[in-house]
């Protein structure tokens, strides 16, 4: 996730993300229909203050954020508190100097580590879980809650992060380091979640607020008792390290699949960033299903569903139940779209270092640009109102894809007609329809270069009907004559449908619909 790639498609392989043009300032959000706009209940002060193999997935941040929406349905103060034993405690902020200044909102780093000891034989076999679990860390994110408490934006830090780690006591081996060069996952391994916290702060100018631990049996808990969770797929899904194996389509996954799909890495040419899309995807798959399905206003399943999240979490302390509860009121009429999602931009997937490896680099300008925009609250994703209407699912986002249509008939205008229609669907094209040599064109064309042939799928998908036909060596723009079977464009989506200057998305975007 996280990699932003140039603006189009470079031979000689495609990628389904990339940044669009800086963003305008985006309108405030309107309230969901019907729904009045809410002021901001008060919350205390402690709030304010606010590896090939190894599992990783950030999917289980879902399960913590799903606690903070759950318990906005006011189930019972009660219940949350009983609960607040079952929360292990950590002191990740000791000893702390030379923090960053505090900005505006709350900001919560959420750390998954390897939990497989936990997993039973039949389960590790089931769904390759193979492996002694390690002392180390497989996903890292930074949640900000805004001020007003109506978005949570989730950045997602590569855990193959190039980083450099402050002067520190080992925790394992008792040994004195000074400042030395890591992959941001080996943080936590020299020094548990006080030097993971230290290094996240210096890296990107925020200060924590909160720090939050989980694994991926509660994960897995979390799904079943939730009752599944539905993805789509615009193509199928395999991968023999992890046993997924799903066609295209709509599919519901139980807590053992949902593991399998937000931990494979070689499904795609993307490898851990493809994954890291997948993840973020599930998660905003996740708290539409915690927020739509009644789980809030029931006692029964709420407890069940909060039980099985908190069996194997630790948090800050300052972090129990009476302040994820005074939050999630605050929070009241969190949905997917509230949700927003990205990763660090960065410049270099292969940077070398030196005794470490590849490691991932970040883009020193644009990820400056990203933390700044989170120390100073601002959405990250540009407003976009749903649309009521169902798009068809295509692997490559139509804001990737320029196209330059013909018209190929002797209707005046329809050239012009079929530019708009796809341009209004998000495609690229130029907005001056030409003509084509020959006015008696029965069936739409789509003229591609092979090297685009998985964009070209996506265009051919808007265009019921049409032909396509290769042309070696055409480039990256799209030709398309409209012939007079053309009946209007099929409005489609992309699975990686990033949008604005940070590559972010709202979670209603990536949901199926």
């Amino acid at each position: 996730m996280g990699l932003l790639c140039s603006l189009f498609p470079q031979p000689p392989a495609e990628v389904s993300f990339v940044p669009t043009p800086p963003r305008r300032p985006a309108p405030p959000r309107p309230p969901a229909p019907g729904r009045p706009r809410r002021a901001p209940a008060p919350v205390p002060a402690a709030v304010r203050r606010g590896r090939p193999g190894r599992t990783r997935w950030g999917a289980r941040l879902a399960t913590a954020l799903s606690v903070l929406v759950l318990a906005a349905g006011g189930v019972g103060h009660a219940i949350v508190t009983s609960l607040d034993t079952e929360i292990g405690r950590v002191d990740p902020f000791k000893d702390m100097k030379n923090r960053p200044a505090p900005g505006h909102g709350t900001n919560i780093l959420v750390v998954g580590t390897d939990g497989r000891d936990r997993i039973t034989p039949r389960e590790k076999e089931k769904y390759r879980l193979g492996g002694a679990p390690c002392r180390c860390t497989d996903t890292i994110m930074l949640v900000h809650v805004s001020a007003d408490r109506r978005r949570a934006s989730m950045v997602s830090l590569p855990r193959d992060s190039y980083a450099e780690i402050p002067p520190h006591t080992d925790a394992t081996t008792g040994k004195h380091h000074q400042r030395h060069p890591v992959k941001l996952n080996a943080a936590y391994a020299e020094g548990g979640p006080n030097l993971t916290v230290r290094t996240v702060e210096h890296m990107t100018g925020i200060k924590i607020d909160h720090y939050l631990e989980l694994d991926f049996t509660s994960f897995m808990r979390t799904v079943d008792t939730i009752g599944g969770v539905e993805i789509c797929t615009a193509k199928p899904m395999k991968d023999a390290y992890t046993g997924l194996d799903l066609p295209a389509g709509t599919h519901k996954l139980d807590g053992g699949a949902a593991l399998q799909y937000v931990r494979s890495r070689h499904v795609d040419g993307a490898s851990d960033l493809g994954r890291m899309q997948r993840q973020q995807r599930f998660m905003a798959a996740l708290i539409d299903q915690a927020t739509s399905n009644g789980i809030m206003l029931n006692p029964v399943r709420f407890q069940q569903v909060v039980t099985s999240m908190l069996s194997s979490v630790r948090a800050s302390e300052g972090f129990g139940a009476e302040e994820m509860l005074a939050l999630a009121k605050a929070m009241r009429g969190f949905t997917a779209a509230s949700s927003e999602f990205t990763s660090v931009p960065v410049s270099n997937t292969s940077f070398p270092v030196k005794g470490i490896g590849s490691t991932v680099k970040w883009d020193p300008v644009k990820s400056k640009r990203l933390f700044a925009a989170v120390r100073a609250d601002k959405p990250l994703a540009p407003y976009a109102p749903r649309s009521a209407v169902r798009k068809k699912l295509v692997e490559v986002s139509p804001q990737q894809i320029r196209v330059q249509v013909y018209n190929g008939t002797r209707m005046h205008g329809l050239g012009a007609r079929a530019d708009a229609a796809l341009r209004a669907t998000g495609f690229r094209t130029t907005a001056a329809a030409l003509n084509w040599p020959r006015r008696d064109v029965a069936r739409t064309v789509v003229w591609f270069d092979p090297r685009w042939d998985r964009s070209a799928r996506s265009l051919a998908t808007a265009l019921p009907g049409c032909r396509l036909l290769p042309v070696a060596g055409q480039g990256a723009v799209f030709r398309v004559t409209i012939g007079t079977n053309f009946a209007g464009v099929l409005p489609v989506r992309a699975e990686n449908a990033f949008q604005g200057e940070f590559g972010a998305v709202t979670g209603d975007q990536v949901i199926c619909t």
